[in-house]
């Protein structure tokens, strides 16, 4: 009997066979990688190449989304995780000093997130899903399309397996698989073929929109020295310089990275990209000194790099209508948006489970069953996209109106920016934060937002909470200016070119 087929074996593609084979079903995942990975852990970090994965060199956010899931849905991959090393984080344990209330309040259970790795997490989930009964792993499969019935007399097109090409080790070449199936699951990423895999099929009609990020990132990974603990954290361990954003993402295994968030129209930043200037900006920062100063830390990697970054949504339901059943989207073949933001892991394992429950409920691939995959999108993970996007737009109409020219940012928004958009820019900047670091209801409201426990806008929906971060927002021009966090632009292009 026909079972289900993933596309891809990254978060997305192993959460989504661990939690349908959870359901019942018989889940093969086909793997373009043709490997598992080294058999350890720190093997994986430093061996592991995966093409289909760019961004498993970079930093990551686990955040409190994913690990409430796995605590409630798959605790031993949740054991699995933290048996090797990875740590919790929990938010209120350690508040800002100014905070009214230090004191524990019910909920805080739930503002945990995960210390981790990509490559943990990866090399962890797999070994996971390789245990699960019902779950067949085909590596060095490469997906050459889908198979299908065409939609004809009213009858929408349904997709019913998949054709591949896998590496037959004992022949020596690739042998050809066609995989019946009761539902496709694509989650082969940002780079999916799906559109094109549709087309073959005569499908048409799907929902596609997609934005610049108009950003660029570089990474970096340390570790700790034997002995010595990492630098207090009395608050962020990040900023925004307006030119640059910054961060520090602790992992397993005592590492961590540094992550520079540069503009892709800022060609006097790109020295970021090379070890030296790295380094040297590291140490700049009064936030990431501490962190990089070779008496904590060393580097144990290059530096990486990530470019061409966009935000895209896909849907395969228009105006309440399905173009195509049988196939659905999951993780970053759906939704993926700027990843400086950390958010695609923890939407992904969200999605994969949301749509293994409307698999397990009925027929996964009648029209009903691609409605509701669909209502997944447009409820979960639609908002969040939307909120990128704005904030992207917001990020690059400042930055043009600081660095840029005007003809640039007349091009990019149609005219000088919204009021509305500037608005809720400083009610964030100037009212949401420094609120959050004062008091404990609107810290908790910012900490469930952040780790995807609420909707983008659920602080000002909140009235209680809207009227708390209102109300120090009136306040913006009679606090005393914060302190930057960081030398000015200029300081900064000289520290980076004497590195260079």
């Amino acid at each position: 009997m026909p079972g289900v087929v993933v596309i891809g074996g990254g978060v997305a593609g192993l959460t989504s066979a661990l939690a349908l084979s959870r359901q019942g079903w018989e889940v093969t995942v086909l793997e373009r990688e043709a490997s598992a990975g080294p058999a350890d852990l720190e093997g994986a970090f430093s061996r592991w190449s995966r093409r289909g994965v760019p961004q498993a060199r970079h930093s990551h956010a686990f955040l409190a989304r994913l690990r409430n899931l796995l605590r409630d849905r798959a605790p031993d991959v949740l054991a699995a995780l933290l048996d090797n090393g990875v740590t919790e984080l929990r938010f209120t344990e350690n508040p800002p000093p100014e905070i009214d209330d230090p004191g524990p309040r019910p909920g805080d259970e739930d503002l945990v997130a995960l210390a981790c790795r990509r490559t943990t997490f990866d090399w962890v989930l797999r070994r996971c899903v390789e245990a699960s009964p019902g779950v067949s792993l085909v590596p060095g499969a490469a997906v050459e399309g889908l198979a299908g019935v065409p939609g004809a007399r009213g009858r929408v097109p349904r997709v019913t397996g998949v054709r591949a090409l896998a590496a037959d080790a004992g022949r020596g070449r690739d042998a050809s698989l066609e995989l019946p199936a009761e539902l496709v699951v694509d989650a082969s990423g940002r780079n999916s073929r799906l559109p094109s895999w549709l087309a073959e099929l005569g499908v048409s009609g799907w929902a596609e929109e997609s934005e610049d990020c108009g950003i660029l990132y570089s990474s970096r990974f340390y570790r700790l020295l034997d002995g010595v603990e990492p630098p207090p954290q009395d608050g962020p361990i990040g900023g925004d310089l307006g030119y640059m954003k910054y961060a520090v993402f602790p992992g397993d295994n005592r590492t961590f990275s540094v992550t520079f968030g540069l503009p892709t129209g800022d060609s006097a930043m790109r020295p970021l990209l090379q070890p030296g200037p790295f380094q040297a900006a590291a140490s700049a920062l009064p936030v990431t000194r501490a962190w990089v100063d070779g008496v904590t830390a060393v580097p144990i990697t290059d530096v990486a790099a990530m470019t061409k970054l966009r935000s895209r949504m896909r849907r395969l339901v228009v105006g309440g209508l399905p173009v195509v059943t049988g196939v659905v989207p999951v993780g970053d073949a759906a939704v993926h948006t700027n990843p400086l933001y950390g958010r695609g892991c923890s939407l992904a394992v969200a999605h994969a489970f949301a749509v293994a429950d409307v698999a397990g409920a009925g027929n996964p691939a009648s029209e009903a069953a691609a409605v509701a995959l669909d209502h997944i999108i447009a409820s979960d993970l639609e908002p969040w996209y939307r909120v990128s996007v704005a904030q992207d737009l917001q990020e690059r109409a400042a930055w043009e109106r600081d660095h840029g020219d005007r003809d640039s940012l007349g091009t990019l928004l149609g005219g000088d920016a919204p009021p509305a958009e500037d608005l809720m820019r400083s009610i964030v900047r100037d009212g949401l934060l420094p609120a959050a670091r004062t008091d404990a209801v609107v810290l908790r409201a910012f900490l469930r937002g952040l780790n995807l426990l609420s909707s983008p806008t659920a602080f000002m929906e909140d009235p209680d909470v809207a009227a708390r971060v209102l109300a120090v927002w009136q306040e913006r021009d009679t606090r005393p200016a914060a302190a930057v966090e960081g030398p000015t632009k200029d300081e900064f292009l000289g520290i980076l070119a004497a590195a260079a």
